[in-house]
């Protein structure tokens, strides 16, 4: 596709765009104001180092990832994706109001309970966000929308981070923090209201509601897949690296440092300029369709250097 940024255009494409950036920005403000709000104020208070809550909230996160994902595939493909997807939306507005009376209350136990249900929130949505662009894109389109769709992600990820550390610095941090998260849930959901229907892929799928077996027999059958499974383990690696790499960014500033919120905005804002290299993949490939593999390695390559 020529330009992939006619696609906003397209409600197939644009309202599942938004739905997945607001979801990922949220998930964001949240685990980034959390991290803060332990670094700054309630690590002195409670009497547990900053690094021992930062690495558990950031645990608490992935972990769903880890335990459901298998399972979320299968729903992902029994299930008419709209649909669940709003179900989804709902299930995060449920889940934000939760955060939003333990920032209020500084009730840390429930705000870590809130950050393991918004972490399985996003493990149910992922399957759906993957399988639905190749089912909603014809096949000129499917390029330009995945790499709109990782700038996306990208972008909103940082962005989320930097909003939740401009948002601490206010006066009355705590309501302005569970203020927007419940607003953005909101939006998440409206935009979930005009993605159009796509038909489930397996209806007759019975699910395996056994999330040991089923994870085991999908890396098994991935497993089979060199290729594949080779290319799945590096983009967790990334994800993962970035997470556990990130989540650090508050305590180096304050111990390291020795700064504030302001430090922690500034370094996060560094990293959202990274966002922008997703729109080269799709560029070169769009223009030099001929010789993608070449380039593709070649575009790694540095960007590998680089980092």
């Amino acid at each position: 596709m020529s330009n992939q940024f006619q696609l906003f255009k397209r409600r197939r494409f644009s309202a599942m765009f938004f739905t997945q950036f607001l979801g990922a920005f949220n998930d964001n403000i949240f685990k980034q104001a959390l991290i803060l709000v332990l670094t700054y104020t309630a690590a002195s208070q409670l009497g547990v180092e900053v690094s021992i809550l930062n690495n558990l909230a950031a645990m608490l996160f992935i972990l769903p990832y880890f335990l459901f994902s298998a399972l979320a595939g299968q729903i992902a493909d029994k299930y008419e994706k709209s649909k669940l997807t709003q179900f989804i939306k709902v299930l995060e507005l449920v889940i934000m109001a939760i955060a939003a009376v333990g920032f209020v209350f500084e009730w840390y136990t429930l705000l870590f309970v809130a950050l393991f249900l918004m972490g399985t929130h996003s493990t149910f949505f992922g399957p759906i966000k993957y399988a639905y662009l190749p089912q909603a894109m014809k096949e000129d389109e499917l390029v330009g929308a995945n790499g709109l769709f990782q700038m996306g992600t990208s972008l909103a990820i940082l962005v989320g981070m930097i909003v939740a550390g401009i948002l601490t610095q206010l006066s009355h941090s705590l309501y302005w923090i569970s203020a927007t998260v419940l607003v953005v849930a909101v939006l998440g959901y409206l935009a979930a209201r005009y993605i159009p229907n796509m038909p489930a892929m397996q209806p007759d799928l019975k699910i395996n509601w056994n999330i040991i077996t089923i994870s085991l027999s999908t890396v098994r059958y991935l497993y089979s897949l060199p290729f594949l499974f080779f290319v799945i383990l590096g983009n967790s690696w990334f994800w993962f690296y970035g997470a556990t790499f990130l989540t650090q960014v508050p305590e180096f500033s304050k111990v390291i440092l020795h700064g504030d919120e302001s430090v922690v905005i500034f370094l996060l804002t560094l990293f959202s300029v990274g966002g922008i290299d997703r729109f080269a993949p799709m560029q070169i490939i769009d223009q030099k369709p001929s010789q993608p593999a070449p380039i593709a390695f070649w575009y790694c390559w540095i960007e590998y250097l680089c980092y």
